[in-house]
């Protein structure tokens, strides 16, 4: 066996890399040593000094554009296939009332989900005050915003994945579906469709891009290689393992229940022709395809002024 030395494997930075370069500048080295230490300084060191620029540049995202720093690949269903391309971008969110832009914030990152929370808290900070009712589609339904939503107390109009999916018959009519197993909230354990049981056995923690920190709790069946419906079960080599996020399953009832209310149904109704019909009178209307600045705040003031434009046209017809 080999011994590892964990300072060799160290990740180094350009600072310290280049004090070490000075430190062996003054020392007296043979030709190949020379030679090497030349190497460092010439290429070396340069090429980490830009690694770590393009790092701080990144930041969070996973790309940028050279041509305009603060924006980042996105996939753009432009071209004639509809099949996405991959352009620099900035993820916008709105929010409306009556068709009217009440605030805006420009995202660096092409996932809604992650877009919420910063776009609540900037409005609180821009108005003082903060939306008793929250209405968004699936895009925003996560965990991480559910329980930033319950605990300030908003009311979440918000669908989660496959809201739509599990009211149709072939998904409630499917027994093996994880979502339609019999879990027993007393004893902590899952029953099968033929039965048996899959014991708790242990949690995992799952951490999102955020930050965000779910913990999972996991059950395994014990008799999986015996059963006749196996196939139909699952495809797994061994016994079937089921994993349930309680606290989210708690959050989806509820949220169930207020998108299936009478009142929930009047907003989820009333949506599709707000901010939908907001952006479709940008983008159609308008010609507001595309941000003709470079850099986040230069695109900022370029949406800000679009969006007083609508605000004042609305304004305008709505007296005419």
């Amino acid at each position: 066996s080999e011994l590892i030395n964990p300072e060799t494997s160290k990740p180094i930075e350009s600072k310290e890399l280049a004090q070490k370069i000075s430190a062996l500048n003054k020392a007296n080295l043979n030709k190949a040593e020379a030679k090497q230490l030349k190497q460092l300084q010439e290429d070396c060191l340069p090429r980490l000094e830009k690694y770590e620029k393009n790092l701080e540049v990144l930041g969070g995202r996973n790309s940028y554009s050279k041509t305009d720093t603060d924006a980042t690949f996105m996939r753009m269903k432009e071209d004639h296939m509809k099949n996405g391309q991959l352009k620099p971008a900035y993820n916008t969110q709105i929010s409306t009332e009556n068709q009217f832009i009440t605030h805006y914030t420009i995202g660096q990152k092409s996932t809604d989900t992650t877009t919420l929370i910063n776009h609540l808290e900037t409005f609180k900070q821009t108005y003082n005050t903060q939306s008793e009712e929250i209405v968004a589609d699936a895009g925003y339904g996560s965990e991480e915003n559910y329980v930033y939503l319950l605990n300030n107390n908003i009311v979440p109009y918000v669908k989660f994945n496959y809201f739509h999916m599990e009211q149709k018959r072939v998904w409630k009519n499917n027994p093996f579906l994880q979502h339609n197993l019999y879990y027993n909230r007393l004893f902590n354990y899952i029953i099968c469709p033929i039965k048996e049981k899959l014991k708790f056995i242990g949690t995992t923690i799952k951490e999102s891009v955020t930050g965000f920190k779910s913990t999972i709790h996991l059950y395994q069946a014990t008799k999986c290689l015996e059963c006749p419906l196996k196939q139909e079960c699952h495809k797994a080599k061994e016994n079937r393992t089921v994993s349930l996020n309680l606290r989210l399953n708690n959050i989806k009832d509820h949220i169930r229940k207020l998108l299936t209310s009478e009142k929930g149904l009047e907003h989820r109704s009333k949506r599709p022709i707000e901010v939908e019909a907001v952006f479709g009178q940008l983008k159609a209307n308008n010609k507001f395809n595309r941000f003709t600045l470079r850099s986040l705040p230069k695109v900022n003031i370029e949406f800000g002024l679009m969006a007083i434009a609508h605000n004042l046209r609305k304004i305008v017809t709505n007296r005419a």
